[in-house]
């Protein structure tokens, strides 16, 4: 590979391309639910901090839009039955606690240990049984292994798979199960059109939204030529699709866009091909490859500081490189910030389950809300079978009915037996979900890295 740099970011932006505003994004509206009036839902900004660098700043920048596809509003089923409830829901959990996503696992897995403590500890008719399994990656498959042993031991929830690609893999299984299944990290949007008989959701937004936010930062950051890296999946295929629509929309141009299989441990040839089309800046497309890509980069002479992350690799990278190389370099993640009794909560919960605490928090919020929905879901249908439930997923969740709104997983419940609609909102965002099991309203969070290679939310 030879030694290369990348340019310096223009000063000014490029002809054409829209400055963001300060504080948020607007984005065109991917999809709609049955509130919007006009089509866009307003952007917010919370006060609380995210990430590993939580305590450390107050700063926020996200942007919460309608983001699920063209699924339209759910058939509503009515108002449920008024009664006592005394149900049993089996959760059995596919996240990475190995592969190549393996440091999404400890967030993940601490936000179904919080919200199966939290829906038993309401006592509110329904009891939690959860059992957390690994999903691995397409290479160790342990999925394969996972999937067959939930399904056998009468798991009626599935929540997984983190990855869209491995989630591909089983989600026919789950589905000719009749089993409930629910991701609270696929971003693929070939989801929204998955024949999945209705039981399969997600409380991540697709890549359609992440794209156009990564897309619209760039930009406004004053870059005019971009190069990006990508994992040839459906997960990487999907993200890097929607940011170029979007970047050379702004009037911006792709000068050079590179592909990597699964598996892959050397890169030195997509980097070169990349570098010499100088590009301005890199996006960054991938997942745990991530760690052998960036001293790649560092030693090819580029920029650190001109590199863009997203979901599958924003982390908090001070226990892998040197202080300030990263320094500058800015990413996407979706998810607003989750306030500081959650983030208590959620690792009082992993210190007591793994005995440390978490260093990551990407898709916790996520996965929380998976359960919540899933018991609020079982609870309106009197019943823990998959179809029952998935009949109620879209209502619980804001999507139809008009419900009144609940924040915490106990009042929901109880209004449910005493047979309200509720309109569920938790620490991942409104979800609110259309007929295709998308959720319509989410957030995408940008952080930059600081001298020490943490994420800092940013405004």
């Amino acid at each position: 590979m030879s030694p290369s740099t990348l340019r310096k970011r223009t000063s000014v932006t490029a002809r054409g391309i829209a400055v963001l505003a300060a504080s948020s994004l607007i984005l065109a509206a991917c999809g709609g639910d049955d509130e919007g009036d006009d089509g866009t839902s307003e952007s917010t900004e919370e006060d609380a901090a995210a990430g590993d660098d939580a305590e450390a700043s107050d700063d926020t920048s996200e942007s919460t839009e309608e983001a699920g596809g063209a699924g339209g509003a759910p058939e509503d089923p009515g108002a449920p039955e008024a009664g006592e409830r005394d149900l049993t829901l089996k959760v059995g959990t596919v996240l990475p606690q190995t592969g190549a996503l393996a440091f999404l696992g400890p967030p993940e897995e601490a936000g179904a240990l919080k919200a199966a403590k939290d829906i038993n500890d309401a006592d509110a008719g329904i009891t939690i049984e959860l059992t957390l399994g690994d999903s691995g990656d397409p290479d160790n498959r342990a999925y394969a292994t996972t999937v067959p042993q939930l399904l056998n031991a009468d798991n009626k929830v599935i929540i997984g798979a983190a990855s869209s690609g491995v989630s591909k893999l089983f989600i026919d299984e789950v589905v000719a199960a009749e089993t409930l299944m629910i991701s609270p990290a696929n971003t693929a949007p070939e989801f929204s059109d998955w024949p999945d008989n209705n039981l399969y959701w997600r409380t991540a937004p697709s890549d359609l939204l992440q794209g156009e936010v990564l897309g619209n930062l760039i930009a406004s950051d004053g870059v005019v030529n971009l190069g990006i890296l990508f994992l040839n999946d459906a997960y990487g295929t999907g993200l890097e699709a929607q940011l170029t629509e979007t970047f050379e929309a702004a009037n911006g141009t792709v000068v050079a866009s590179e592909s990597y299989n699964a598996g892959d441990t050397t890169f030195d040839a997509q980097i070169s091909s990349i570098m010499a089309q100088s590009p301005d800046a890199i996006a960054l497309i991938t997942f745990e490859e991530i760690k052998t890509i960036i001293p790649a980069l560092e030693s090819g002479g580029v920029d650190m500081s001109n590199l863009y992350f997203v979901d599958g690799n924003i982390a908090d990278y001070s226990e892998d490189f040197d202080a300030g190389m990263l320094e500058g370099s800015k990413g996407t993640q979706p998810g607003p910030a989750l306030d500081d009794s959650f983030l208590e909560g959620l690792n009082a919960g992993w210190q007591e389950h793994a005995g440390e605490e978490l260093s990551d928090l990407n898709y916790a919020g996520e996965t929380y809300d998976a359960i919540v929905l899933a018991a609020l879901s079982a609870l309106a249908a009197d019943s823990v079978e998959g179809p029952d439930m998935a009949t109620w997923m879209a209502q619980v969740s804001g999507g139809s009915g008009g419900g009144e709104k609940f924040d915490n997983f106990a009042d929901a419940a109880a209004a449910i037996t005493a047979g309200e609609i509720v309109d569920y909102d938790g620490p991942s965002g409104p979800i609110t979900f259309d007929a295709n099991g998308d959720p319509t309203e989410a957030t995408i969070g940008i952080f930059e890295y600081d001298g020490e290679n943490k994420l800092v939310r940013q405004n």
